[in-house]
Formats: C-alpha cells, structure tokens, sequence
C-alpha cells in the first residue's frame, strides 16, 4: 500500500507542480548555469546506492588552487531561498516515481557514513529513504546526529499509513514555517563522523 501510495502522490504533485519545476529549472539555469539538476549518489534500500536529484543551490567557485570555496561562500542567495522553502527537493519526486525514495522515510545521507553506523543506526536502511521523515519534522537540522538517528530507526519500528500522513501534514508546517533547514551558523549540515557509544 506504501509504494502505491508513494506512486499516486508523486504523479498527482509532479503534474501540480510542473509549472513551478519548469519555472526554478530556468531560474536555476539563469542564476547558476549548468548543471542545474544535481545527482548525489546516496544509500538507499538495505544501503544500495542510487542518485538522489536536487536542484542545484551553490556554485563552482574555486580558489587559485582549484579547489571548492567552503559552502558559505558558493551559496547564492537564490539558492538560500531553495533550500529554506525546501524546493531544491522537488525533484526527488521523480526518485519516488522511480522506486528510490519514498515520501516518508529517513532522509538520504552520504555514502561515505555507512561504515560509522553503529548496528541500530544501519536499521534505518531498512526502509526506502524519504523526501521527508519523523527527524525532519522533529528539529531537522536543529537535532544532534545521535538524535536524527534515533528518530530514524524510531520511525522504521513504528511506520504505518496513518503516521506517513500524519509526518506529510507536519512537513507542509514546517516548510511553510522555514524551520529547522540549517543549524544556526552553518549553511550546511556538519557532517557525521561516527557514534559516540558503540551500538547506539
């Protein structure tokens, strides 16, 4: 019932929201160039991976060394407002369609995490990951990695339809809110590097 779900609701919004895909896809193009969809390949389903979608909200800016500037000075203004209204997202609808994602679920991390999880950590991936899910709705960004994650493997003992719809209704909230999208003084989320107790 989740999967069929999971299909009807990205039909039904990719078809409501295509003028506005189409509209930020120029926009994005406008702004930053090329390329404006970016894939991240990211564990999924029992931590295979897969290419996650996003519209792109930074640019290439290097230094005379040729390397990246730190994220702060790569993010645009226009990207800012992608990411606080969560609309950089959009596209991962077509990665519900496709069968790597799901509405709900604990969100895509990167690849290079899957050795630090602890054995309770790892039951996230139990589940397909989620555009939205119970950590996102709980603090988001605001939460400690050990919190999101307790939060995530909550949510894989837990699930049912009525807690998904429940979780959808609580996002729109939040999106509408602008709340929780990035930790005060960061513009991206720090990144995890391993548990503090071992089996957390």
């Amino acid at each position: 019932m989740k999967r069929i779900f999971d299909i009807i609701f990205a039909i039904v919004h990719l078809f409501l929201f295509s003028i506005l895909l189409v509209t930020l896809y120029f926009l994005v193009k406008v702004n930053m160039g090329k390329p404006v969809i970016l894939k991240q390949q990211r564990p999924g389903l029992y931590g295979m991976p897969f290419y996650v979608y996003k519209f792109r909200t930074m640019t290439n800016e290097k230094d005379e060394k040729g390397r990246l500037l730190e994220d702060s000075k790569r993010l645009t203004s226009f990207g800012g407002f992608l990411r606080k209204y969560s609309l950089d997202e959009l596209p991962q609808l077509f990665n519900v369609l496709k069968g790597d994602m799901s509405v709900v679920g604990p969100r895509p991390l990167l690849m290079e995490y899957l050795p630090l999880y602890s054995e309770e950590q790892m039951k996230r991936h139990d589940v397909r990951p989620g555009i939205t899910g119970w950590a996102q709705v709980n603090g988001r960004n605001d939460l400690s990695w050990e919190d999101k994650f307790k939060m995530d493997t909550w949510y894989v003992k837990h699930q049912s339809f009525k807690l998904d719809l429940k979780i959808i209704g609580m996002t729109i909230v939040k999106v509408l809110k602008a709340e929780g999208t990035a930790k005060k003084g960061h513009v991206s989320t720090e990144k995890f590097k391993g548990s503090i107790k071992k089996g957390v």
